[in-house]
Parts: structure tokens; sequence; C-alpha cells
């Protein structure tokens, strides 16, 4: 049985997983939690990509939501989260689809949703976006071993 996967290591397992395949999110590496200066004030985001050429930023934001998707609300706050930051785009990953108006307004302001399992781990994981899904899995074997072993008893004459 997989252990619950609280909202904290949700948020660092979607960090590994986006570096691992940062190349299809057209992102040179991706960055953990911190805090990213913005025109009115400071943010704090959950993962930063660094664009190919080093020249940009993604912000990506992580919601482990798992009995109903992002708000249309949420998503407008992202948005301007993304513009007072000056990043290029925004990235939202989270184990349900955004609401409908979320989804418009992501489509409108360039997010991309990226589905991860709520369980996800750094190696098991369903991970979903635009037509590609990859999964994770760990295998882990236990072994037994059994020894036998043969004995034969000889009397031997021994001295008395």
């Amino acid at each position: 049985m997989r252990r619950q996967t609280s909202w904290r290591s949700y948020e660092e397992v979607a960090q590994y997983l986006l570096d691992q395949m940062a190349r299809h999110f057209g992102l040179g590496s991706v960055e953990g939690k911190q805090l990213v200066s913005g025109a009115s004030t400071e943010w704090e985001i959950d993962a930063k990509g660094i664009t190919e050429d080093d020249e940009g930023f993604v912000v990506i934001e992580c919601r482990r939501y798992t009995t109903q998707g992002v708000s249309q609300d949420e998503m407008g706050a992202l948005v301007f989260r993304i513009q007072d930051t000056g990043a290029e785009r925004g990235i939202l990953v989270s184990p349900l689809p955004p609401q409908l108006g979320a989804q418009k307004v992501a489509a409108s302001h360039n997010i991309q949703y990226v589905r991860l399992s709520s369980d996800s781990t750094n190696t098991d994981y369903v991970l979903q976006f635009l037509e590609k899904t990859f999964y994770g899995a760990s295998v882990s074997e236990k072994a037994h071993a059994r020894a036998t072993l043969d004995a034969t008893v000889t009397r031997g004459s021994g001295a008395g």
C-alpha cells in the first residue's frame, strides 16, 4: 500500500519530475519553491522553470486538490502572479483538471495544465500533459534464501 502524499511532498515530487522532463516543457531546468520579485511585491512560487535559453522563467504552481479542480478565481490569481513577476507563462500541476472557468482563463493566458496523480512519488507516478503520458513505477522484490545442510555422523574407533 502506498503512503498518502502530503501537499508539501506533492510540490517536491512535481518539481523533481518536471525537472526530469524539462525539455518536454521547453525548459532547461526546474528549481524548487522560492520567492520571486514582482513589480508590486515578492511572490512565493511552488517551483520555477528556467527557459532553455536562460533568458526567462515560468511560474509553476501545484494544487493537490482531490475533490474539485482549481477555481476560476485561483487561476486568475496565478495569471496576476505571472504578469507581476514578468514570467513568460505558467504551469499548473494538479490531480484534477481546472474547473471550466479556470480552463478558459488558463487558455487565454498561456497557462499549461499538468495532471499529476495525488499519491505520486519520485518513482511511482502518472504525469499527463497535452497528448503525452508518463508513467513511473518502482519494482521491489523480496529474496528468500534457504540453506540446507547435510551431515553424516560417522562413529570412529576412539582410544578408550
